[in-house]
């Protein structure tokens, strides 16, 4: 639990609701501890909202350019707000070859959710992986570069030249702070063995070291689905590992069976060599011997005859050793070269097996560690049910009027969480139950949680940016939907049944505009009111104030003027 603060807290008019795990909002929870990070995000509402298949189709394109010299280095800027620097030296062994992505100043990217849905995207389009698998190798690359964010000793140490080279002290990794992302973030993607494509194409275990997952850790979940989803990632590519072991050790089999028969190729070879070279030395004997016989007696002519002879014997037989020799070194060289082979599928094997037997250690020592942190959240979500929440608004800015949610322990008063929204409006945050709208999936299928489907709508946005109406989830406490339009800075919130009144501003002119619970608009006035206007409700209609200061009496079902 994090200290109690002491701040007021503004009552909201709603029941009390319990819930069992509720993940802080920040995408890893500091403990202050050293490698822990925080994630900070925009919390505001936005002018532009882009769709998250938008988002990650920036990804896609990216990756669709790599894919097609995925064998070679290569640089990408398809899209002038982020640039891919494919870094791969295939003569280079020792060391990682990388991805690195560069978020360029132009980006406006400020959520680490869609920074992580770019990363996914070009994941799946560079090396084929699965939606789910690249979601979560893209969340732990993220958690990865900002643990190392700024230490390009650790990168050196790592990585080969042709990563490192285009990488500074200043910009590699990540930053914590959505502002520091454009133009200082160079995000590295380590590859594989088999980065040609594939699950093995990033090298899980690098993203996912100690200092990674202890980060991750510190989440008030604990990051357990996750990393859940990495194990069973690496537990997926130990089979595989293992299969191509298999294969491997088959290759391994033939190439020594061809060993096997050039070693009695080479053997014979040599028993040639040696058999020529005998008969040639037997000859040359001979040679020698008639030679002297044949110089003794120079008149005998059948001496001189038979010396003559067996000088050519001896040096046709040296010839045909000599080509038994070539040959035996031939054959000798032959069974080098499959050697070389059996040495060389023997250790693709033994590298592939090792690999198998890594992944799958790591993956059942996470596992242990997930159930030990899985206990410890039982507990206590045990504890919270018992003792109870409620929720309630904190100041955080007096002379904006804007305010955050906050989430208390019904017991002792502690606070589970706070809000990063902190752009509430007005001390103003209604209870909105079974809203259906299309959330994060972090939220909308938050396990753990007895409900996801209550929501906060607010009137959110500070003085010098825009303002719209949102709703902000219960799970995570951030805006999960903005309203199209945009409302008056000085716009009130009002509820009556199931429509919300607002007042909206188009083109310099404010009007009342009443919302259902999904943040549809439904109607607005056709009576120009003041942006500041208080909004009455009675049994007879909607008491405002007209832009001329006189007060007007609205329909409740369709905002008309009501007149006798």
């Amino acid at each position: 639990m994090k200290k109690q603060i002491f701040a007021a807290i503004m009552a909201l008019s709603f029941a009390t609701s319990v819930f069992a795990i509720d993940v802080n909002e920040k995408e890893l929870q500091s403990a202050g501890g050293e490698g822990t990070v925080v994630f900070e995000n925009y919390m505001g509402p936005h002018k532009v909202i882009e769709t998250a298949d938008a988002i990650k189709a920036i990804g896609t394109g990216l990756g669709n350019e790599i894919r097609k010299n995925i064998e070679v280095e290569t640089t990408t800027s398809s899209n002038s707000k982020y640039t891919v620097i494919h870094a791969i030296d295939p003569s280079s062994k020792d060391k990682l070859d990388a991805d690195i992505l560069i978020i360029n100043p132009s980006a406006t990217v400020d959520h680490i959710r869609n920074l992580r849905r770019i990363i996914a995207g070009y994941l799946s389009s560079a090396y084929g992986y699965s939606d789910k698998d690249a979601n979560t190798v893209a969340t732990f690359v993220t958690v990865y570069n900002a643990v190392y964010r700024g230490k390009i000793d650790s990168f050196k140490e790592k990585y080969k030249d042709v990563v490192t080279k285009n990488l500074t002290a200043e910009k590699c990794g990540l930053g914590l702070k959505w502002t520091q992302w454009p133009g200082n973030s160079q995000i590295v993607i380590p590859l594989g063995e088999f980065a040609d494509g594939g699950l093995s194409s990033v090298e899980t275990s690098v993203i996912s070291d100690k200092k990674v997952v202890d980060s991750m850790k510190e989440e008030d979940d604990k990051g357990i689905d996750e990393r859940k989803n990495m194990v069973d990632i690496k537990e997926r590519e130990s089979e595989d590992a293992s299969v191509k072991a298999q294969d491997a050790a088959k290759k391994v089999a033939e190439e020594n069976k061809k060993l096997e028969d050039q070693k009695k190729n080479q053997k014979e070879a040599e028993k040639t060599a040696n058999k020529k070279e005998a008969e040639a030395e037997k000859k040359q004997q001979v040679a020698e011997q008639k030679k002297e016989e044949a110089k003794k007696d120079p008149g005998n002519k059948q001496k001189q005859q038979d010396a003559k002879k067996a000088e050519s014997d001896a040096s046709k037989a040296s010839k045909d050793a000599e080509k038994a020799r070539d040959n035996a070194n031939k054959e000798a060289a032959k069974t080098e070269e499959q050697q070389s082979k059996v040495d060389e599928a023997q250790n693709e094997a033994s590298n592939l097996q090792a690999v198998a037997d890594k992944k799958s250690d790591e993956a059942q020592k996470e596992r242990e560690e997930i159930a030990k942190d899985q206990q410890e959240l039982a507990n206590e979500n045990l504890k919270e049910m018992v003792d109870g929440t409620v929720m309630g608004l904190k100041v955080v800015n007096e002379a904006e009027m804007l305010s955050s949610l906050v989430k208390l322990n019904g017991k002792t008063g502690e606070v589970v969480r706070e809000s990063k929204v902190n752009v509430i409006r007005n001390r103003t945050a209604i209870p909105v139950q079974d809203a259906i709208i299309s959330m994060a999936a972090d939220v909308a299928f938050a396990k753990n949680t007895p409900d996801t489907s209550i929501f906060y709508m607010a009137v959110c946005g500070n003085n010098s940016g825009v303002v719209k109406l949102c709703l902000i989830d219960a799970y995570k406490m951030e805006i999960q939907k903005e309203s199209e339009e945009t409302l008056s800075k000085n716009s009130v919130l009002i509820q009556s049944g199931t429509n919300y009144f607002v007042v909206i501003e188009e083109k310099g002119k404010n009007y009342v505009a009443s919302y259902d619970k999904q943040l549809t608009l439904v109607t607005k006035s056709s009576v120009e009111v003041t942006g500041s206007t208080p909004i009455t409700v009675t049994g007879k209609g909607l008491v405002v104030t007209q832009s001329d200061g006189t007060p007007v009496l609205l329909s409740l079902t369709d905002l008309t003027k009501v007149t006798q």
